[in-house]
Parts: C-alpha cells; sequence; structure tokens
C-alpha cells in the first residue's frame, strides 16, 4: 500500500506537507508575483507611450532638432533670450487661434475662416467710432468690441452647421470671403492706428520682463487643457468628435455643443486681434492671413485627428513652437519665404512618421 493512501483505521488522510517539499509552492508563487509586477510596468509604459506622451515625443524630437540647426547655424544670435523671446511672440498668435481649432477639429468640424475674423475684429475695434467711444469712456471699450465681433461670427457658423446643415467647410470658407471683404470695406483697405495711450499702454506692458501676449497665450494654454481634460465640455466635445449620433442618444445636445465650439474658437480670434492689436498697433483687412493654415497645421501635427474624437491642447502647443522656431532660424539665416514653405511642409511629414512609429513600438 501506497504511505500516501488513506488510513483504514482512523479514515484520516495522511499528512502531505511531512512528504513534499514546502519550498516549491512559495518559489512558483514568487515567480507568479515577479512576472505579474514586470508585465504590469510593460503594460503601464505601453499605456503611456501610445497615449498623449508617446503621440508627443515625435513633436519633442522635431522641435529639438529644429533647435539643433538653429544653434548650429546661427550660434549665439539663436542662444540668446531674447532669440526665445521672439519665436514665443511669434508663437502667440497662432497658438491662441490654435487652440481654439482644437477643439472645432475635436468635435468633428474644422474653421478655415479664423483669419478674416481676426481681421474683422481688429478693424472694427480700430474705426474712429469705437476708438472715440474708448477715449471717451475707457479703453476696455476696443476689448468688448474685438471679442463681441469674433463671437458673433462663431455663432453664426456654428448655427448654420448645427441647425442648417450647412457643411463645415463650405459655412467656414464663405465666413472666410464674407469677414474678409466686410473688414475691407470698413477700413476702406487702410491701415488704422491705434490712438488710445491706455490701450496701448496695458496691453504693451511685460510681465515680469515677459510680454503679456505670450503671457495671454500660456493662460489660454493652460485654460485650454484644463476645459478639455477636466470638465464636462471637454467630455462631450471628444464624444461628438468621435461619433455624433452615440453622443445624441447619451443625451448630449450635439447642435446646441457644436455652436458653442464655433462660439469658443470665435472669442479666441477675438482675443487675437487685440493681440495683434498689441503687437503692430494697428487693425488692418490684412491681418491673419493664411493664419488659418498653420493653425490647422498645427494641431494636426499635434496629434489631433482631422475626423474629430481625439486632440491634445499639449500637442497643438508644441506644433506652435515648432513652426514659430523654424521661422526664426530661417530668418537668421537669410533664407527665403520659399523655402521655408517647403521646410514646413517635411516637418509635418516627419513629425506624423516619428508619432507613428512611436505609437507602432508601444503597442509591440
Amino acid at each position: 500500500m501506497s504511505e500516501h493512501s488513506t488510513d483504514p483505521g482512523t479514515n484520516r488522510a495522511p499528512d502531505l506537507g511531512a512528504v513534499e517539499n514546502p519550498v516549491a509552492p512559495t518559489t512558483g508563487t514568487i515567480q507568479v508575483e515577479r512576472t505579474a509586477a514586470e508585465s504590469g510596468r510593460t503594460s503601464r509604459g505601453a499605456g503611456l507611450m501610445s497615449g498623449a506622451v508617446g503621440r508627443n515625443s515625435g513633436l519633442v524630437l522635431a522641435l529639438l532638432a529644429i533647435c539643433a540647426v538653429g544653434v548650429a547655424t546661427a550660434g549665439d544670435r539663436f542662444a540668446s533670450i531674447d532669440t526665445m523671446v521672439t519665436i514665443l511672440r511669434l508663437a502667440s498668435i497662432v497658438g491662441v487661434v490654435s487652440i481654439g481649432m482644437t477643439f472645432v477639429i475635436i468635435g468633428g468640424g474644422i474653421d478655415l475662416s479664423v483669419g478674416a475674423i481676426v481681421a474683422l475684429s481688429s478693424v472694427w475695434a480700430t474705426t474712429f467710432a469705437t476708438q472715440t467711444m474708448a477715449e471717451d469712456t475707457h479703453w476696455i471699450v476696443m476689448v468688448f468690441v474685438a471679442l463681441a465681433v469674433g463671437g458673433a461670427c462663431g455663432l453664426v457658423n456654428g448655427v448654420l452647421i448645427a441647425y442648417g446643415n450647412v457643411v463645415p467647410f463650405i459655412m467656414t470658407l464663405a465666413m472666410l470671403a464674407a469677414a474678409r471683404g466686410l473688414a475691407e470695406i470698413i477700413s476702406e483697405r487702410r491701415t488704422q492706428i491705434v490712438n488710445v495711450e491706455g490701450f496701448k499702454d496695458f496691453w504693451t506692458a511685460d510681465v515680469v520682463g515677459v510680454p503679456l501676449i505670450v503671457v495671454i497665450f500660456a493662460l489660454v494654454s493652460v485654460g485650454g487643457w484644463l476645459l478639455l481634460n477636466r470638465t464636462t465640455f471637454g467630455r462631450r466635445t471628444l464624444a461628438v468628435g468621435g461619433s455624433p449620433e452615440a453622443a445624441r442618444l447619451a443625451g448630449i445636445n450635439v447642435k446646441r455643443h457644436t455652436t458653442m465650439l464655433y462660439v469658443l474658437v470665435g472669442l479666441l480670434c477675438g482675443l487675437a486681434a487685440l493681440m495683434f492689436l498689441a503687437r503692430t498697433s494697428t487693425g488692418s483687412s490684412t491681418h491673419g492671413t493664411l493664419l488659418e493654415l498653420d493653425a490647422i497645421a498645427a494641431v494636426v501635427i499635434g496629434g489631433t485627428l482631422l475626423t474629430g474624437g481625439r486632440g491634445t491642447i499639449v500637442g497643438t502647443v508644441i506644433g506652435v513652437l515648432i513652426f514659430s522656431t523654424l521661422s526664426i532660424v530661417f530668418v537668421l539665416n537669410n533664407q527665403d519665404s520659399s523655402t521655408q514653405a517647403v521646410a514646413k511642409g517635411l516637418i509635418i511629414v516627419v513629425a506624423v512618421l516619428l508619432q507613428q512609429r512611436l505609437a507602432r513600438r508601444s503597442t509591440s
């Protein structure tokens, strides 16, 4: 009889612990736990790289590469505090508009009229009547006019797109033509000078040595990130862009939310117009020319899908910095705008390829 068989006299099972090796199960458990921990760390790392960090890594590498080229070709002229401030000033206006464009594209739309809205807002805020009223009361009148004009244009876009079922591309293209034409009519194609001293003193001031428009860009970026990632508005934007029908069935008023997205980008265009006034002290129908293309390019290479449903504010900010840094590098090296345009196209392709490669590596 085997020593492991049941004792017929006592009908008890034998003591297996006295025979089997008690160390084996413990060693096996430790190995399983170590494997699980390593697998968990790998999964967390893969998830991190496939998320925002992975998508932005290619952009950071592209930005660092451009900075390296700037240092190598322009030396101390590029690697200076003044140049860094110039880059940020150049990025500020495009950056503010790009934040609004990010929300619109994530929500499944697009806005080709942002440059024209900026021009119209700048012209309307610097008309003789507006500036006279500002001098008689307070320069804040000019701020209100610029924001009101931008918000009104965004409202028209949003209502006709959401409730009139006009395709966003067509509606915003029509607004582009109309707003630019109205700006030319109001200004009579003349540059309007800002004469309100209080306005100029405030908007051209520095905050701890940093230009106010750069501070505004930083605040809008932080606010945009919080709005997209920490509020119901941001979650609804992602839902509407991902699947409008599913968002509607979930109880989201898709039409109203779409309208709000276009009003948001319109208000930011009004803010960008004020930043134009601060930088140039003029209102002009030529302000914001091709601004929509720069904004869309920054948003797309920043990782936001043109089909909607996914996007990142951080990526958009890095995309804007890439283009502004590239512009400064070309200026310092006396390169023409045509060469700069070709380089912009190459930067877009390289950044997208790097993002795709990092995403494939993280998933594998």
